[in-house]
């Protein structure tokens, strides 16, 4: 008769941390739904979720646009366009992203408002357009200017050093077989780059959703500002950001584990 080890449960196999933040969601989602005080702030806050999603979604795919054509930028060959890709993403890097914000919506707005009724002036002269002015560029649209602007300086990085982590005789092949630059990126660097960039790129993308956070300082109307308003009228601080910090940690937590079993699949897919 053979002996067959004992299979460890589920609940062994689970980590402890794992654990835990399952049971602080549990709690959370208790006090929620039992307690009507904290019904009320959670449904004084759910708006905001929305906002903050769409905000960081947005800003988000916008900054995997720019990043990718500055990443680009910084692995051409050309001289110039690798000195102005490097300048762009060491003073983006350098800059906190509540100051950019800042300068975005009380700076750059007004210069992009004026640029544009200067470009558009012979219409409005015609009155075919009206004159643009600061009020038509709703802050929504400043902040999520401000954290594309931000982020696409964090994913250029990670665009860069995914292409640069493609075995480079693979390329001089794919040149050598007559494959034109656009082809030879598109069929040989984009699929092996895709593998090493998704991760890191995931973890951006929890980190967008934090500091979208940022965004209710110029009073857009998410789950912070919304916190803030609702604490500051009711006196409920504690119960308010404890809502407030459930909705954030539900989100990038999901977002996180998923994170986890991404990076899990991609390493299985390369054995």
């Amino acid at each position: 008769m053979t002996y067959s080890p004992r299979q460890p449960s589920i609940i062994s196999r689970t980590p402890w941390w794992l654990l835990a933040i399952a049971l602080l969601f549990v709690v959370g989602l208790w006090a929620i739904t039992a307690d009507a005080g904290y019904s009320q702030i959670f449904r004084a806050l759910a708006g905001g979720v929305v906002t903050t999603l769409w905000v960081a979604f947005f800003a988000f795919v916008a900054a995997i646009v720019l990043g990718l054509l500055v990443a680009l930028a910084r692995t051409s060959q050309s001289r110039v366009l690798r000195e102005i890709a490097t300048f762009y993403v060491e003073i983006i890097r350098g800059i906190p992203v509540l100051v950019f914000l800042f300068y975005v919506a009380f700076v750059g707005a007004p210069w992009f408002v004026s640029a544009i009724n200067v470009l558009l002036n012979p219409l409005v002269q015609l009155g075919w357009l009206e004159v643009m002015t600061i009020r038509d560029f709703d802050f929504v649209w400043r902040a999520i200017l401000a954290l594309t602007v931000c982020y696409s300086a964090f994913i250029a990085e990670i665009f860069r050093a995914g292409i640069e982590a493609v075995d480079r005789g693979q390329v001089e092949a794919a040149r050598a077989l007559g494959l034109s630059r656009w082809n030879t990126f598109r069929f040989v660097v984009a699929p092996q780059a895709l593998r090493t960039i998704l991760p890191p790129l995931a973890n951006d993308f929890v980190s967008m959703i934090k500091d979208s956070a940022l965004v209710s300082a110029l009073g857009v109307q998410d789950i912070t500002q919304l916190g803030k308003v609702y604490s500051s009228g009711t006196f409920k601080f504690f119960e308010t950001y404890n809502v407030v910090a459930f909705l954030y940690l539900t989100m990038t937590i999901s977002l996180s584990l998923l994170v986890r079993l991404l990076e899990r699949h991609l390493r299985g897919r390369q054995r």
